[in-house]
């Protein structure tokens, strides 16, 4: 094998990841990644509020595109549910008006964490990878329940948002199947997922 051969890779890579980054700079300077002032009334609104904001959108489908990843069966079906049932209670926290001042900055570097995790494809074996999806899932479920205005139909709501997670996480899981042939184009999702995550944490 020459020189020339071995280095393939590694250029294919390093490219994926500078497309990774370009795209999570698009992606954060576009207003979808905001969400905020949103109609948040009832299953439908529930539905559909994560997909109005690009950070609550990446974590899911990252979340579904780990547990494809993963050579672990079990780990890759308790993976999102582990995620589903941390965003259940992160839900009730906000919207029983928890304090958690510093939930935006940690929803940041969750997809910092999700994106490394896609890029460097651990084997997910033993029970942290569902762990963390769970902590990650209480994070985001959290900012979803603290957007509920008072006196709104708050278990249509959590119903719908959780729903429209489920969903999410089945489009990562495809995605993340056809990642696990092409090592590039993984490295390029992971690396827009962290990416992501990295802008906003030094937005001011």
């Amino acid at each position: 094998m020459t020189y020339g051969s071995e280095s393939r890779p590694l250029l294919r890579h390093a490219v994926a990841a500078i497309a990774g980054v370009v795209a999570a700079g698009v992606l954060v300077a576009s207003p979808a990644v905001a969400h905020t002032g949103l109609s948040t009334h009832g299953v439908f609104d529930g539905l559909t509020h994560p997909l109005t904001g690009g950070d609550h959108l990446l974590a899911m489908v990252a979340v579904g595109v780990l547990a494809a990843l993963t050579p672990d069966r079990r780990i890759a079906w308790l993976t999102p549910a582990g995620f589903l049932a941390g965003m259940v209670v992160g839900g009730v926290a906000g919207i029983v008006e928890v304090a958690a001042p510093f939930n935006e900055l940690a929803i940041a570097v969750s997809l910092v964490a999700l994106g490394a995790l896609i890029v460097i494809r651990s084997d997910g074996r033993g029970l942290w990878l569902p762990v963390v999806a769970a902590v990650i899932g209480t994070l985001h479920g959290y900012a979803h329940g603290a957007e509920l205005p008072n006196g709104t139909a708050a278990l249509g709501y959590v119903a719908g948002f959780v729903t429209s997670t489920a969903l999410l996480h089945l489009g990562g899981v495809g995605i993340g199947l056809q990642l696990r042939k092409a090592s590039a184009l993984r490295v390029a999702a992971g690396t827009l997922v962290s990416g992501v995550g990295v802008l906003l944490l030094v937005s001011p």
